[in-house]
């Protein structure tokens, strides 16, 4: 039996993978790519493959998903097969079936990580890591609910709430900031427990491992028309502030000086 190696690509183009990550692809029989999971806004498969003198085959999300990878299993039968995956591999609970799957058959596998959306969008935030709550996505159907509860849940321990946003990468759609905040108001009307208003402090973070993110902290009402030019878009819902958390708004994300009368 051969291997299998989930790479992580980094966030935003062909540069974001690590040294090792690229080892890794110009040592493979076969190189397979996904990039149905996240937008990478700037990654060329012509350039990467000219990096790394590999081909690479892309896989869609019903060859991983339905087809549960039978492809990659089956190169990595009798040699190394890599997939390459945007941020971090195991993020993603499609690739952590595979990878399962592949343990179950005796093919060994291995993880190289890369800068996930998680903590670079935290960092990005200038809050502070141990105080974030459970995240989650905020999807293109309003039905659900679950991304209002969860962030009344961290609210009601006071810890901040970072909410993804949808990806359809085969129909080229992607959330924005405003399309997620309009989300939420839509439930808030409903609901009425005042969880998500037009005062609420917001933080909007585009193309997040860019050499251009864009980060704007302020109440909701303003950051509905503020221009946070091309997705990837990610929003964070602040819980209680810490007196340096606060000032890292006001200078680095542009909030409003406000923000000092509700802090710790």
């Amino acid at each position: 039996m051969g291997e299998i190696v989930f790479v992580g690509l980094g966030l935003y183009d062909e540069g974001g993978i690590s040294l090792r990550g690229l080892e890794e692809v110009k040592t493979a029989d076969k190189v397979f790519v996904e990039l149905y999971t996240s937008l990478m806004p700037h990654f060329s498969i012509e350039n990467f493959e000219r990096i790394s003198g590999k081909k690479l085959h892309m896989v869609s999300r019903k060859e991983l998903e339905e087809e549960n990878g039978e492809a990659i299993l089956k190169a990595a039968e009798t040699g190394k097969a890599v997939l390459l995956v945007p941020g971090d591999p195991l993020i993603a609970t499609t690739h952590v079936a595979l990878r399962i799957q592949a343990e179950k058959l005796g093919i060994k596998t291995r993880i190289v990580h890369g800068a996930s959306i998680i903590s670079a969008v935290i960092g990005l935030s200038s809050l502070h890591n141990y105080k974030f709550g459970k995240s989650v996505t905020i999807p293109f159907s309003e039905a659900s609910e679950t991304p209002y509860e969860v962030i009344a849940q961290n609210k009601k321990v006071e810890l901040h709430t970072l909410c993804l946003l949808d990806v359809k990468a085969e129909e080229k759609r992607y959330m924005r900031i405003h399309e997620g905040l309009e989300s939420l108001l839509k439930i808030e009307e409903k609901r009425k427990e005042k969880i998500v208003a037009m005062d609420t402090l917001v933080v909007g973070i585009a193309r997040a491992g860019s050499t251009n993110p864009t980060v704007k902290a302020g109440f909701l009402k303003d950051l509905l028309s503020y221009d946070f030019g091309e997705p990837p878009h990610s929003i964070i819902f602040p819980g209680k502030l810490h007196f340096m958390e606060a000032e890292a708004l006001m200078v680095l994300a542009g909030a409003p000086e406000s923000l000092k009368e509700i802090v710790e």
